[in-house]
Order: C-alpha cells, then sequence, then structure tokens
C-alpha cells in the first residue's frame, strides 16, 4: 500500500494543465483543467478524474520501476513548490 500524498489542494496544478504535454487535453483554453472548481479550488469530478490527475496511479503505472514512492512524491513536491513560488512572484507583481 503506497502512503497518501501529501498534497495541499492549492489548486495550482489544476491552473496550469497546460504546461505538461500529459495534461494539455484538460485545458480549458486558458491553462486550467476544465474540471477546476475556482470558487473550491478543487476537481468537479474528482472520484472519476483521470489517471494523469492521480499521483499514485501514476506511480504505480509509470514509474515504480524508476523511482522510490519517496523520491517520486519528492519530484512532485518540487513541482508543487515551483509552481507556489511562481503564482506568489506573479501576485507581488499585481500589487
Amino acid at each position: 500500500m503506497i502512503p497518501e500524498f501529501p498534497c495541499t489542494q492549492c489548486g495550482l496544478c489544476c491552473q496550469h494543465v497546460h504546461l505538461s504535454h500529459a495534461t494539455q487535453f484538460l485545458d480549458s483554453g486558458d491553462g486550467t483543467c476544465r474540471h477546476y472548481d475556482s470558487l473550491s479550488k478543487g476537481c468537479s469530478i474528482y472520484a472519476e478524474r483521470p489517471d494523469i490527475c492521480r499521483v499514485d496511479r501514476q506511480y504505480v503505472l509509470h514509474y515504480v520501476q524508476q523511482y522510490s514512492w519517496k523520491e517520486f512524491v519528492d519530484l512532485n513536491l518540487q513541482v508543487c513548490r515551483h509552481l507556489q513560488s511562481t503564482q506568489i512572484v506573479s501576485s507581488t507583481r499585481d500589487l
């Protein structure tokens, strides 16, 4: 059993699906996932979301031979931190 991914539920990965070839099919036209609910900062189809949106499923399907779970989580968290730092910079520019 794989531990749960430590998601902060900030919604930034859903707001930037255009940045990855693997998630571009979800783009509503402005870079945001067509299933993203900006009010709740969550997925409107969470229980039925695609496999690409399931970190644990992606690990089992594609990365279990390459990385330990901890390494895979760390790589994903690096992306999270990058998106968060980009958001902070963007927010300060708007001031």
